[in-house]
């Protein structure tokens, strides 16, 4: 689900108002099943990637405090840790890549080339989530933070809707003490929440947007056009990429203050 969707102006204030209605102990539920329901928008199939990443960084956090001292049993699950999660993001992001430059590596040489190829579609949001239960673990290993031992909030701090598919992205000392955290209507940021979401919302679709349609018709006749066509169009998708990227970080900061949580500002230097 995008953010500068019909259906997400739809699902926020639900949500919203499903939050603040349930008691403080069981907010976490619903935040959980709406995030789910986010990320699965897309394709219902890639909850299972979530899944797995979410269960191995959790389960390792665990094994890593039980292992104490013990340096050679932390160093062999923090490996583990990292081959199993960053795995799975060089495969679905980089296989296609690998596999196409291999064979024409082959083919440079007089070799054939491949009998068939690959359609692996990129998850949404993997490269965020992933360095996310990556940097968890991390910590978890430097001894920065204790093992999250309730998988609720554990899965929550993963899978946060507002920040799940461009981040920013989160240490757990600072994201997840505040979904643990008591929280109360009256201290909800509503006026910092709607400036972030406004600003947000016109880099996205007023400015990144807006200068896409320009930048589009010269990438996608290259040939067709002039010197000057092609320095403009670069220097506006410059322009079109950071407002695109630091548009919709605010808008996920924005709607994080809704529910009581403040996440790291991107883009404010």
């Amino acid at each position: 689900m995008l953010f500068n969707s019909l259906e997400f102006l739809i699902f926020l204030p639900i949500i919203f108002i499903i939050f603040w209605a349930v008691p403080n102990r069981w907010r976490w539920i619903p935040l959980l099943i709406a995030s789910y329901y986010f990320y699965m928008y897309w394709s219902p199939r890639l909850i299972f990637l979530i899944l797995f990443t979410t269960v191995v960084s959790y389960l390792c956090g665990i094994l890593l405090e039980r292992a104490g001292e013990r340096l050679a049993m932390r160093r062999a699950i923090l490996a583990l840790t990292m081959v199993t999660c960053l795995g799975v993001l060089v495969f679905f992001k980089y296989f296609n890549f690998l596999y196409e430059s291999f064979f024409d590596l082959v083919m440079l040489f007089g070799g054939n080339g491949p009998a068939g190829y690959f359609s692996i579609i990129l998850p949404v949001g993997i490269s965020f989530y992933t360095f996310q239960t990556a940097s968890y673990v991390v910590d978890v290993y430097r001894g920065s933070i204790k093992a999250e031992r309730h998988l609720g909030y554990f899965a929550l701090f993963v899978t946060f809707f507002p920040q799940l598919v461009a981040g920013p992205i989160e240490r757990p000392g600072a994201l997840l003490p505040q979904l643990k955290a008591e929280k109360h209507l009256k201290s909800v940021d509503f006026v910092g929440a709607f400036r972030f979401m406004t600003v947000g919302f016109f880099k996205k679709i007023a400015v990144a947007d807006f200068i896409g349609i320009t930048v589009n018709a010269t990438y996608e006749n290259v040939a067709g056009a002039n010197g000057l066509a092609a320095l403009i169009s670069t220097l506006l998708f410059s322009v079109q990429i950071y407002c695109d990227f630091s548009g919709y970080s605010d808008i996920a900061v924005g709607c994080a203050k809704l529910f009581g949580v403040n996440l790291t500002e991107n883009f404010n230097k």
